[in-house]
């Protein structure tokens, strides 16, 4: 086993702007960035899989009420929590994935059951809530996801709607997404995603973060990545996977996969941004948003976080 192994997050694209942004609140987002980040890396230092690193990783992500998943899940106009999560080994492409679930306290724990304990890769409602139950998935009570924060982002754009509000509310509205990517001691990569969704998404809707390919995806022959942004564009375009393809097929580095990928997106309204590792050990974190919540933690055990723009 080698020492180049690095752990990459994301707690999602748009971000509010600087100009409102606290101190107090700027300092919660980078202490639970951190926090995701040393989850990880206990992970990786001890020997273990980049799998079971981007899953502890995710998990803290889902534990913290400040992002749009698990605990701080967004509302669909119906009121609703609706969330969706996925994972992919790199090793093997070994993927699963589920959408429109509520109950289980850590999603991506039901991804990642659907990959090891079923035929299939993507289970949705009532159907994923049945498998969960049977497999053991822990659950929790309803009150446990309740987020006042969130119920009146809610409020505010079904009010915004009402007074003939068109598209243009914050873009942060649209980008809540957690997400990981890992390279282990054993040179393999894996990925993962969670997310409620959009605020005042219809029921029903499923964003990219479950969608193998658009959202999330894992080869040791190219990358891992986890996105964020405005998903139905991340799908239309494969984006994940297109990255994976520009590596492999044309011989693109992955800085410069992602970073045009992410580039051509902007172009045609697809806001936000992805975190991304190869096999070497290389790790990109592109954006066309105003920020993304995101960090990096290396051999060295140092978690570098950032929001705007620098570093990492």
């Amino acid at each position: 086993m080698d020492q180049n192994f690095v752990l990459a997050i994301h707690g999602g694209a748009g971000t509010m702007s600087p100009e409102t942004m606290t101190p107090e609140r700027e300092a919660a987002y980078h202490g639970g960035l951190r926090a995701a980040l040393l989850a990880g890396y206990r992970v990786l230092e001890q020997g273990g899989r980049a799998l079971d690193a981007v899953t502890a990783a995710v998990m803290a992500l889902e534990d913290d009420i400040l992002f749009n998943a698990g605990r701080g899940a967004v509302y669909t106009t119906d009121g609703v929590q609706e969330m969706d999560a996925a994972v992919m080994d790199g090793r093997n492409r070994a993927a699963g994935a589920v959408a429109g679930i509520c109950g289980p306290r850590n999603p991506v724990l039901a991804a990642r059951a659907v990959m090891e304990q079923s035929e299939h890769v993507l289970l949705i409602g009532d159907g994923a809530m049945r498998f969960c139950r049977e497999h053991g998935v822990a659950f929790v009570d309803p009150a446990y996801f309740a987020c006042e924060r969130r119920q009146e982002a809610l409020r505010a754009e079904l009010a915004r709607r009402a007074a003939g509000g068109r598209d243009t509310r914050d873009d942060a509205a649209k980008h809540g997404t957690v997400g990981a990517v890992a390279r282990d001691r054993h040179g393999d990569i894996a990925a993962a995603t969670s997310t409620g969704g959009m605020t005042a998404k219809l029921p029903g809707r499923v964003g990219d973060s479950p969608v193998i390919g658009a959202g999330t995806w894992a080869d040791n022959a190219s990358c891992a990545v986890s996105a964020t942004g405005h998903g139905e564009f991340f799908i239309r375009y494969g984006a994940a996977h297109e990255i994976a393809a520009r590596m492999r097929l044309a011989g693109h580095s992955l800085a410069q996969a992602a970073g045009d990928v992410v580039a051509e997106l902007a172009g045609v309204g697809g806001s936000g941004g992805l975190i991304a590792v190869d096999a070497a050990g290389n790790v990109v974190l592109p954006f066309n948003s105003r920020g993304m919540y995101r960090g990096v933690v290396r051999a060295d055990g140092r978690p570098v976080t950032g929001i705007y723009g620098g570093e990492p």
